[in-house]
C-alpha cells in the first residue's frame, strides 16, 4: 500500500483526530513505564525490597505487556485502534489506582501487571491508525512523533514526579495517573475517527495464518532480532536500572539521579524526532530506514560501552547519546509495516512487540538478579553488580547486531547477483 487506504475518507485534520488522541496514550504509557525509577527508594524503604524483588515488581509491566501482543494483534486487525486502545487503558486506570492503594508486595506486582495490560496496546494502536490513515511514506515521521510524546512521557516520570513527591506520597502520584488514563482513554474513543468498519475483516482462523506467516518470515527475523535486545535493555535500565546507577555508581543524591533521568528522557525524545524524520527524508534520497537503524544502535553500543567503564566527566554525554542514538531502533516498527501489507500491520508489529517485551521483563528482572550477587550496603548495591549486568546485556546486543549487519549484506549480494 502506498498511501491511505482507499477504503477511508480521512478526517479534516488527521493530525489533531488521530495523532494527538493516540500520543496522549504513549505518554502516559511510557510515564508509567519509568516511573518506577524515581520512586524505587519509596518502594525499598516502606517494603524493605530486595535487588531482584524491585526487579520482578518494575517488569510484571514488561510480562503482561508482552504476553498480550498476540491477542492484541489480531484485535487490532480486527476491530481497529481506536475501540480496542481506548477499552485497554480503562484497565491500566484500575491497575494504577490498585497499585496507589496496595499494602505489600503481590498486591504492587498485580498493580503493575494490570498498567502493563492496560497501556500494551498504544503504540501499536498508533501505528495500526497511521498505516490506516495516512500515506505509508510519512510512517517513519509519525513514529517518531509518537516516540517524542513517550519521551515526554518518561521526562514527566523524573525531576517533575519528583516534585510532585515533595507534596504528596507516591501513592498519591499513582491515584493522579489513574485519573490520568482516564482522560487518555476518553480522548481516544471520543475524538479519533471511526474507520474500523472499513478494515478487511477475517476469520480468526485467516488471521492466525497470517501471524503464522510473519513469523516465518526471514525479514522479520532479521530485523526483530536486534531491536529486541536493543530496545529492551534501553527499556529495562531507563525504566529502572538507571536511577539505581546514578544513585550508586556515580554517587548523586535525589534530587541529582532526577535531573539526570530527566536528561536520558530528553535525548530520548529528541532522538525520536530526529530519526523519525531523518528516515523519511532520506528515504526519499534512496537510503533505506534499515541503514539508519543499523548505524544509529552502534553508535548506542559506543555510549553503553562508557557507561560500563565507570563514571568520569564522560558520563552525561554518555547517557545523552544512549538515549539519543538507542532512539534509531524505533525504526523497526517502519521496516516491518512497510515490509508487510496493511492488514498484517497490527500483527507484524505486535509480534515483534512481543519479543521486545518478553525480553525487557526477562532483562530487567535479570540485571536485578546479577546486581543481587554483589552485597547491600545500607540500601546500596555494588557498583561491580551494575558493570557485569550492564556488560552482559550489550555483549548480546552486539552479537544480535552483527548478525543484521551480515544478513544484510548477504541479501545486498543476493540481490546484486540477481540484477547482474
Amino acid at each position: 500500500m502506498a498511501g491511505l487506504s482507499p477504503h477511508l475518507t480521512p478526517p479534516a485534520h488527521p493530525l489533531l483526530a488521530v495523532l494527538l488522541p493516540f500520543a496522549g496514550g504513549y505518554f502516559v504509557s511510557y510515564l508509567f513505564r519509568t516511573v518506577n525509577a524515581v520512586i524505587a527508594p519509596d518502594l525499598v524503604a516502606e517494603f524493605a525490597l530486595r535487588p531482584w524483588e524491585l526487579g520482578l515488581l518494575t517488569s510484571a509491566y514488561f510480562a503482561t505487556f508482552a504476553l498480550f501482543q498476540i491477542p492484541l494483534g489480531l484485535l487490532l486487525d480486527r476491530y481497529g485502534p481506536r475501540r480496542v486502545n481506548a477499552s485497554l487503558l480503562l484497565i491500566a486506570a484500575a491497575g494504577a489506582a490498585l497499585f496507589a492503594l496496595s499494602g505489600g508486595f503481590l498486591g504492587l506486582v498485580l498493580g503493575r501487571a494490570l498498567i502493563g495490560l492496560g497501556v500494551s496496546a498504544c503504540l501499536m494502536s498508533s501505528i495500526k491508525a497511521f498505516v490506516l490513515w495516512f500515506p505509508l511514506k510519512r510512517l517513519p515521521a509519525l513514529t517518531g512523533a509518537i516516540m517524542f510524546s513517550g519521551g515526554l512521557g518518561a521526562l514527566s516520570a523524573t525531576a517533575p514526579v519528583e516534585a510532585a513527591l515533595a507534596l504528596t506520597s507516591w501513592r498519591g502520584v499513582f491515584l493522579s495517573l489513574s485519573a490520568l488514563v482516564l482522560l487518555a482513554s476518553a480522548m481516544v474513543f471520543l475524538v479519533v475517527p471511526e474507520g474500523e468498519a472499513a478494515s478487511r475483516r477475517e476469520s480468526v482462523a485467516e488471521q492466525l495464518r497470517g501471524l503464522a506467516g510473519i513469523y516465518r518470515s526471514r525479514r522479520f527475523w532479521q530485523v526483530s532480532s536486534v531491536a529486541m535486545i536493543t530496545q529492551s535493555t534501553f527499556m529495562s535500565i531507563q525504566g529502572l536500572w538507571a536511577g539505581p546507577w546514578m544513585r550508586d555508581v556515580a554517587a548523586l543524591d535525589r534530587g541529582g539521579v532526577a535531573e539526570r533521568l530527566l536528561f536520558l528522557a530528553f535525548s530520548t525524545m529528541i532522538g525520536a524526532l530526529l530519526f523519525g524524520n531523518a528516515a523519511s527524508w532520506l528515504a526519499g534520497r534512496g537510503v533505506a530506514p534499515a541503514q539508519v537503524f543499523k548505524v544509529g544502535l552502534a553508535v548506542a553500543m559506543m555510549a553503553q560501552v562508557a557507561i560500563i567503564v565507570g563514571p568520569g566527566p564522560w558520563s552525561a554525554a554518555a547517557w545523552f547519546c544512549y538515549g539519543l542514538f538507542i532512539a534509531s531502533g524505533t525504526l523497526a516498527y517502519s521496516v516491518l509495516s512497510q515490509h508487510f501489507p496493511a492488514h498484517l500491520a497490527g500483527r507484524a508489529n505486535t509480534a515483534h512487540n512481543l519479543l521486545v517485551f518478553v525480553c525487557a521483563f526477562a532483562s530487567q528482572w535479570a540485571i536485578g538478579a546479577i546486581i543481587n550477587l554483589w552485597p547491600v550496603a545500607a540500601g546500596h548495591y555494588h557498583p561491580e553488580g551494575y558493570r557485569v549486568a550492564f556488560g552482559l546485556f550489550l555483549a548480546l546486543q552486539l552479537l544480535a547486531w552483527v548478525w543484521f549487519v551480515l544478513d544484510e549484506a548477504r541479501v545486498g549480494r543476493l540481490g546484486a547477483a540477481r540484477e547482474a
